[in-house]
C-alpha cells in the first residue's frame, strides 16, 4: 500500500509538505503543488479522510440545513450548492428538518454538525433563539438561503417584490376580482417566505382599492395537491374570482387542475399566476415570476467558500438576486364580454376529464 512518505520521496519533497499540498493548504507553491499530485496520481495514493480530518482539524463538509429536502425549491437549491462545494473538494452533509406535518420541523441539534462539518448554509429555516445560541458555540460560519438572518451573510430574492410584480400583472390585464393560494397557519413559524408574499399580495391589493375576499383565500400546505383541494372548493360555486395568485408554480398547478376539474377554461374562465418558474412551468404554459434557484445554491456556495479559504465575508453582506415576469398562456384579461361559466360537478376520483381548449395561446417563449 502506497503511503504519504512514498509520494514525498517520488515528489521531492517532506511528508508535511505533501500534507499540506493534498489538503489545500495556501502555503504551498502552484508548482510544488502541481509536483505532489502528479505524483499522489502515479502511485495511486489515496489520503485517509479520517487522518486528513484530524491532522487540518477540517472535515470538508459542509452542512446544509433545510426544511423539506423532497420540495423542489429546495433540492435545486441544493444542488447549486454542490456544484459550487465539489469543485473544491467539499461535499454537501444534508440536515433534512421535515417533521411529520406541513406546520412542525426536527430542531437543528450539536450532533447534526460537530466534528461533521466545517460550516452551514442554512436554508429559509429561521433558528429559533437556543439553536441560534448552538451554532453561535460552534464558531462555524454560516451562510442563509432564503432569508436574512443579523450577523450572518445572506442570498436570496426579495419575496415581495416577488408577489408584488405577480399581483401588479394581474390588476394590469384587467382584473379586480382576485384570489390567493398560499396562506398558511401561524403555527408554521420555521418559514419566512409564505408570509412575506402574503403580505405583499395584501399590500398591493390595497394599493389599488380592491377587496381580500377570504371566501377565495386559499390556506394549504404549499403543494400542488393541497392547492388543488382547497381550488377544487373554491370553484365549486358560481360566485368566484377572475384571477388566481399563487404564492409557487406548485400551488398554481394545483389551482389550474382543479379549474379544469370544474370544467372551466386557463385563461379564458380563470387566470392563473405563480411564482419560481419550476422546472414544469413551461411545460404546463404557466406564466410566473422567475427566480434562479440554482443560483441561489451556487452564490451561497461560493460565499462559503471565501469564508473557509480566508477571505473576509461582512456578516451583513446580503446578495439579492432578480427576479423577472415570464408571460404564458395561463393569464389573459378577465372576459368581461360573456357570462361567467357555470362550474361542473368534481369528477370522482380516479375518472379522468377532458377540458376544452382555449384554441390559441399568447406565450412569450423562454
Amino acid at each position: 500500500m502506497t503511503t504519504i512518505g512514498d509520494v514525498a520521496k517520488a515528489a521531492g519533497v517532506s511528508v508535511a509538505t505533501v500534507s499540506r499540498a493534498l489538503r489545500g493548504v495556501d502555503r504551498v507553491s502552484p508548482h510544488t503543488r502541481e509536483r505532489v499530485m502528479a505524483a499522489a496520481a502515479d502511485l495511486h495514493y489515496v489520503a485517509s479522510p479520517a487522518a486528513t480530518s484530524l491532522v487540518s482539524g477540517r472535515t470538508r463538509g459542509i452542512g446544509v440545513i433545510t426544511p423539506y429536502f423532497s420540495r423542489w425549491f429546495f433540492a435545486t437549491v441544493i444542488t447549486g450548492i454542490e456544484k459550487a462545494l465539489r469543485e473544491e473538494g467539499y461535499h454537501v452533509l444534508l440536515c433534512d428538518l421535515e417533521g411529520h406535518t406541513f406546520d412542525t420541523r426536527l430542531p437543528i441539534t450539536q450532533n447534526m454538525l460537530w466534528k461533521r462539518a466545517d460550516g452551514v448554509i442554512i436554508l429559509n429555516v429561521p433558528p429559533e433563539p437556543d439553536e441560534r445560541d448552538l451554532l453561535d458555540r460552534l464558531g462555524m460560519p454560516v451562510v442563509t438561503v432564503g432569508n436574512r438572518q443579523p450577523g450572518w451573510p445572506s442570498v436570496r430574492i426579495d419575496d415581495q417584490a416577488a408577489m408584488a410584480m405577480a399581483t401588479e400583472y394581474a390588476i394590469g390585464l384587467g382584473h379586480t376580482r382576485i384570489g390567493y393560494a398560499g396562506t398558511v397557519p401561524t403555527s408554521v413559524s420555521h418559514l419566512q417566505t409564505p408570509f412575506d408574499r402574503r403580505q405583499a399580495f395584501m399590500d398591493v391589493m390595497a394599493s389599488h382599492g380592491l377587496e381580500v375576499r377570504p371566501e377565495w383565500t386559499l390556506r394549504c400546505d404549499w403543494t400542488a395537491d393541497g392547492a388543488a383541494e382547497h381550488a377544487n372548493r373554491l370553484f365549486g360555486g358560481g360566485d368566484r374570482p377572475t384571477c388566481v395568485v399563487a404564492a409557487s408554480d406548485e400551488m398554481a398547478f394545483g389551482v389550474m387542475s382543479a379549474a379544469r376539474h370544474r370544467g372551466l377554461d386557463v385563461p379564458g374562465d380563470v387566470s392563473v399566476i405563480g411564482i419560481d418558474d419550476h422546472v414544469h412551468s413551461r411545460i404546463l404554459d404557466l406564466t410566473t415570476v422567475r427566480q434562479d434557484v440554482e443560483a441561489q445554491g451556487r452564490h451561497a456556495g461560493a460565499i462559503m467558500l471565501a469564508t473557509l479559504h480566508g477571505h473576509e465575508v461582512s456578516p451583513s453582506h446580503d446578495e439579492v438576486l432578480g427576479v423577472e415576469l415570464v408571460v404564458r398562456g395561463s393569464t389573459a384579461p378577465p372576459a368581461a364580454d360573456k357570462a361567467p361559466a357555470t362550474p361542473g360537478p368534481a369528477p370522482a376520483k380516479g375518472v379522468k376529464t377532458r377540458t376544452r381548449g382555449r384554441g390559441v395561446s399568447e406565450t412569450l417563449a423562454v
